[in-house]
């Protein structure tokens, strides 16, 4: 397993504590920024990068985005064709977005929860599956070729 992570400057804090954490449990990790906190960096940026990132291989590859509500990374990853990011701020709703949703990017709001709370919802992020069930599956591939 690979996770792509990136950060704006509000998350940058976190993620380099999250990259620590998930490389202790021997998983590959690459840092895709910010490398330094930057009040005038742009949260789309590090979106696009970890978006472009997954997108090499959607099935296998995961994302993760940290900023200060986490809401508009999602928004930003969300463009991408085949990118299914959504916020998580708690273990039972990210449960159910990877197993209902397969989500494949997971957004933080380093704002509203704490790092233990994150470790914790990657902790699901990295152990759940998706269900394998038809109409899971039918909904996602309704996602997957809507023409935008």
């Amino acid at each position: 397993m690979t996770i792509f992570i990136g950060a704006d400057h509000q998350g940058f804090e976190m993620k380099n504590r999250l990259i620590e954490y998930i490389q202790e449990k021997n998983i590959r990790v690459e840092d895709l920024g910010a490398y330094e906190p930057n009040a005038e960096d742009d949260y789309p940026d590090f979106s696009k990068k970890v978006a472009q990132a997954v997108l090499q291989k959607p099935d296998e590859f995961l994302g993760i985005l940290v900023s200060s509500t986490g809401v508009g990374m999602a928004v930003a990853a969300n463009r991408f064709k085949n990118i299914r990011c959504a916020l998580g701020f708690s273990e039972e709703q990210v449960k159910h977005a990877r197993e209902d949703d397969n989500i494949n990017i997971l957004s933080l709001p380093s704002n509203f929860i704490d790092f233990e709370k994150a470790k914790a919802i990657i902790d699901i992020f990295i152990t759940t599956e998706a269900k394998k069930d038809g109409k899971y599956i039918r909904r996602i591939k309704k996602l997957d070729h809507q023409k935008v």
